[in-house]
C-alpha cells in the first residue's frame, strides 16, 4: 500500500483487507484508476435543501435522493505542484434527469502529520480526517473544518461545521464493496447519507485529466 492513507494509518494498514487496502493504496504515477461501478441508497434532510442546491456548482453536495441509484466512482493519485501527494474521489449518481457528481480531494499533510480533505472543484471546505480500521473496514471520521476563501481558510465552529463518517469494507460473500456515508450537523440534524455496493476495476490512466486534478484551492493548506 502507497499513498496519503497508508501514511495516516501507519501499521494499522496492514489490517485492512487487501482489497480495501489496494483500493486506497493508489498513488501517483500508476498509470492507473480505481473505478467502481453500482448501486446506492441516498437520504437527506429537508433543512438544508437551498444549501445542498447551492453546493451543486462545486461538484460537492446535492438535493436529490432516492433508492437505487447508478452509482461510478473513480480514484486516482496524483501530486500537486506544491510537492505534496492528492488522493481524487470523483463520484457520480445518475438520478433519473440529473447526474450529480461530489468530488474530493484528500491531501496528506507531511510537515504536520495529519490528514486533510477538501470537498468540491475548489475545495470550498477543508477537513482533517481521522481514519481507523475496525475488521478489516476502513472508517474515517472528520475533525476540523475550514471554509476555503481565496486560499485564506476559516474555521467553521462546532453548530457550523459537519460531522462525517464513512465506512468501506469489502465482503467476500458477493465480491464486492460495502460503502456508508453519513453527514450531519448538530443543528440542522441529518444532511445527507448514502450507503450502497460497488464492484471495482483498474482501468488505465496514464494522465490524470484536468477535472480530476483541480489546482485551485489546494495551494496552501489549513493552519494546524
Amino acid at each position: 500500500m502507497t499513498g496519503v492513507y497508508e501514511y495516516a494509518l501507519g501499521d494499522e494498514a496492514d489490517d485492512l483487507h487487501p482489497m480495501v487496502r489496494d483500493r486506497y493504496g493508489i498513488g501517483p504515477d500508476e498509470g492507473t484508476a480505481c473505478v467502481g461501478r453500482g448501486r446506492m441508497h441516498i437520504s437527506r434532510g429537508t433543512h438544508t435543501l437551498p444549501v445542498l442546491y447551492a453546493m451543486t456548482t462545486q461538484n460537492l453536495l446535492f438535493p436529490e435522493a432516492g433508492s437505487d441509484v447508478p452509482f461510478t466512482v473513480t480514484t486516482v493519485g496524483w501530486e500537486h505542484d506544491a510537492g505534496y501527494e492528492v488522493l481524487t474521489t470523483a463520484r457520480e449518481f445518475e438520478f433519473d434527469r440529473t447526474r450529480r457528481r461530489f468530488d474530493s480531494l484528500t491531501v496528506w499533510d507531511h510537515e504536520n502529520e495529519r490528514l486533510l480533505d477538501f470537498l468540491g472543484t475548489d475545495g470550498l471546505i477543508a477537513s482533517e480526517l481521522h481514519p481507523r480500521v475496525e475488521n478489516g473496514a476502513l472508517v474515517v471520521e472528520g475533525g476540523k473544518q475550514w471554509l476555503n476563501v481565496g486560499s485564506r481558510f476559516v474555521s467553521l465552529p462546532g453548530p457550523m461545521a459537519a460531522s462525517v463518517e464513512v465506512r468501506d469494507r469489502y465482503d467476500e460473500t458477493d465480491e464486492q464493496f460495502h460503502v456508508t456515508a453519513t453527514v450531519e450537523n448538530t443543528l440542522a440534524g441529518h444532511i445527507l447519507s448514502y450507503r450502497g455496493a460497488f464492484t471495482q476495476a483498474l482501468e488505465p490512466m496514464e494522465t490524470v485529466p484536468a477535472d480530476l486534478r483541480p489546482s485551485r484551492g489546494l495551494s496552501t493548506l489549513p493552519p494546524v
